[in-house]
């Protein structure tokens, strides 16, 4: 058996020493035929698949690993489905990416090759937070969509994630359809490329001002802003997509003293400063935190590298930084927009807000309140963009997230959203300070109660 799969390994790697790959790739894999089989047989022993959710794996040579040509072969295979799907249309398509090694040279891959298969392509100038991605697609009337990120997980790993027409990630059918497809493409000559360059439009600032002026619609008390615009703020990118953004959208809604964590500020995807790029563990957020304590912050913010989760820490009653978990977070925010809809004469019996099943019940209670209607579905983004998709002119979206730090207020967006949701729980901040002189920790343990 274990020289069956040694002859396997040997024969794939040997037709990338034969084909149509670049001179630096064939040396990585003579390399690794001569000094590390077991690498070898780690990176060629199957094909790197394309899921549900696209491509996620370590980067570097071999069928089994994320590099130019697998980017390129699953980009193919989308490319021919989204031919078959919208026979007839001038296809558009949008393209982001985050921090990571790679990301910027496998963007621009997959523009290359939409662009080829004669696609109007949107690719952002450099990394941009996956929401605003999200939102591009709706915004710009796309087809579809690709954004490369790994998200959290740790340095030696990239991915690739499939968005639709509504700004979502692909679910069924198109997502097995697509799969399909990509089984189809079985060699990189099968790759379209090097083609129609003119169909890339390159997406700048400007489109960011779009994006962070629809983020600012969500804004609920702006009075309170003004008298707590000075409120400390401390926040890390964690040397990712949100480096920009976050603070511009603070900004945008009045907060004046936002400090970045500098060294975690340096787009660098080594994440040199973290284990791993993850605002779920405190380790991760112990550079934002010691900020925070220095500047005697009232809020600690941490965004991933692609800017869809968030991570919170608040002062307790004896000054020390709680991290707060996912279930935490969603409930503070949701709770926070659901009091001020209601405050402001919004609700009418036909608003919802949706979590998913591994989520606390807190929401289904805070909903029921409020008499807002509240949707269980399962984990994932894209199945709470599936519901506002399915309500869509009958009912109207609040808030909704998962247990696992994304929350998505609004659907002008179809994935989590850590770039609204980070100006939510400052604004959320500055109204219980002002409204009923409480701190965001001491209100959270009030609504738990």
């Amino acid at each position: 058996m274990a020289n069956e799969l040694e002859q396997l390994v040997l024969s794939k790697a040997q037709k990338w020493l034969d084909g149509d790959y670049d001179e630096a790739t064939k040396k990585q894999v003579r390399y690794l035929m001569d000094h590390d089989r077991k690498e070898l047989t780690e990176s060629f022993y199957k094909d790197l698949e394309f899921g549900t959710g696209g491509l996620r794996g370590i980067m570097g040579v071999g069928t089994n690993r994320m590099n130019v040509y697998t980017v390129g072969m699953a980009t193919q295979g989308l490319a021919n489905y989204l031919k078959k799907n919208f026979a007839g249309e001038r296809i558009r398509v949008a393209i982001g990416h985050d921090s990571r090694n790679n990301s910027r040279m496998f963007a621009e891959r997959v523009a290359d090759i939409f662009a080829s298969n004669g696609f109007t392509v949107f690719l952002f100038d450099k990394l941009r937070p996956t929401p605003e991605l999200s939102f591009a697609i709706r915004e710009l009337k796309c087809h579809s969509g690709v954004v490369v990120t790994a998200s959290h997980n740790p340095k030696e790993y990239n991915g690739y994630k499939a968005y639709w027409t509504d700004g979502s990630q692909v679910t069924a059918p198109h997502d097995r359809n697509i799969i399909a497809e990509v089984e189809k493409i079985t060699s990189i000559d099968q790759i379209l490329s090097g083609a129609n360059p003119g169909n890339i439009t390159l997406l700048g600032e400007e489109f960011d001002e779009i994006y962070l002026n629809k983020v600012h619609t969500l804004s609920l008390s702006p009075e309170s802003v003004g008298k707590f615009h000075d409120m400390k703020i401390a926040y890390t990118p964690l040397h990712g997509a949100g480096v920009r953004l976050v603070p511009a959208s603070l900004r945008k809604w009045g907060f004046t003293n936002v400090s970045l964590v500098e060294e975690q500020a340096v787009i660098d995807g080594n994440f040199p400063t973290v284990e791993s790029p993850n605002p779920e563990e405190r380790k991760t957020m112990a550079k934002a935190i010691e900020l925070g304590s220095r500047l005697g912050a009232d809020l600690v913010l941490a965004t991933d590298p692609d800017s869809d989760r968030i991570g919170v820490a608040l002062r307790n009653a004896k000054g020390e930084y709680v991290l707060l978990n996912g279930n935490q977070t969603l409930s503070l925010i949701m709770a926070y927009q659901l009091t001020r809809w209601s405050e402001l004469g919004r609700l009418d019996g036909k608003e919802f807000v949706v979590k998913t099943i591994v989520t606390s019940q807190m929401p289904n209670v805070m909903a029921a309140h409020f008499g807002v209607k509240c949707y269980d579905c399962l984990t994932g983004f894209k199945y709470i963009a599936r519901i506002i998709r399915n309500n869509e002119g009958k009912a109207t979206y609040i808030g909704g997230g998962e247990e696992s730090f994304g929350y998505l207020a609004g659907d002008f967006v179809r994935d989590k959203d850590a770039v609204s949701a980070c100006s939510l729980v400052a604004e959320a901040a500055a109204w219980t300070r002002d409204t009923m002189g409480l701190t965001l920790y001491e209100w959270l343990q009030k609504l738990y109660v």
